[in-house]
């Protein structure tokens, strides 16, 4: 089983520089995008909607913001869209595709913003949210791959010159702490990280100039426990540059 999750701060500039073209060569099971920056029914061309997945959309209701998407060669049981957060919910972060035996879900974390308080707790309240809902879910008979912009950098070796940014968000310590809890006590694993370990391995950049700027790694797919062994192989895509961020490809030894 291939997955693909792809942040794209604006699925349409995506598709303009190349991304559908790119992503549907690489024979995909699921696709995860983040970001879209658009609601479903403005998206009138084909290429959004290929003919061999089935594609699926959770929309902000405020234009140009956030939004996220699914697309699948096998059509999953059931859709879900957000997380049972109530009002972080309408904001449009999340969305789930449930098999018989695994949940597939496409993440969209919070940004905030050194000095502005009120961005920065509302990433704390998401993640606190978050938590304890994946805290709730390590307990059902089935396995669980989130995919996404966590908008965190775990160590310091997924981030270039680390020792700037100790006190931006994205890099603080409660939230490496918080990815250290999850990769923890929680038993949650980073897929990529199961596959490479490599101090260079990043998927964003925030200027998106790839050979000047600071590259930090914010984009995983984070599996539960007993997805450990699946994992075969996972690369960062960085021959084209689609956005900001670089498509995460993981493979897994899993049978929908």
């Amino acid at each position: 089983m291939r997955i693909i999750s792809f942040c794209a701060e604006g699925i349409e500039t995506a598709a303009k520089k190349g991304f559908y073209k790119w992503v549907m060569e690489q024979d995909a099971d699921i696709i995860c995008i983040q970001d879209l920056k658009a609601q479903e029914w403005d998206l009138k061309d084909s290429v959004f909607f290929p003919n061999d997945y089935f594609a699926y959309f959770f929309d902000s209701p405020e234009k140009n913001t956030n939004g996220v998407a699914i697309y699948c060669k096998t059509m999953p049981k059931a859709i879900m869209t957000g997380l049972g957060f109530g009002d972080l919910d309408v904001e449009a972060r999340y969305i789930q595709a449930d098999y018989e035996r695994i949940s597939i879900g496409s993440i969209l974390a919070p940004a905030a913003k050194a000095g502005d308080l009120q961005s920065i707790e509302h990433k704390v309240q998401f993640f606190d949210n978050l938590q304890a809902h994946l805290a709730k879910i390590r307990n059902k008979r089935r396995e669980f791959i989130l995919c996404g912009n966590w908008n965190i950098a775990h160590q310091k070796r997924d981030l270039q010159n680390w020792i700037n940014y100790q006190e931006i968000p994205g890099f603080l310590l409660d939230e490496r702490r918080w990815m250290d809890e999850l990769t923890g006590d929680l038993g949650y694993n980073d897929a990529f990280r199961q596959y490479n370990s490599d101090a260079d391995e990043f998927t964003w950049w925030p200027e998106g100039d790839r050979e000047r700027n600071d590259g930090w790694r914010v984009d995983y797919q984070i599996i539960s426990n007993g997805m450990r062994p699946s994992v075969e192989y996972g690369a960062i895509y960085k021959n084209q540059q689609f956005s900001n961020h670089a498509p995460l490809i993981m493979d897994y030894d899993f049978e929908l």
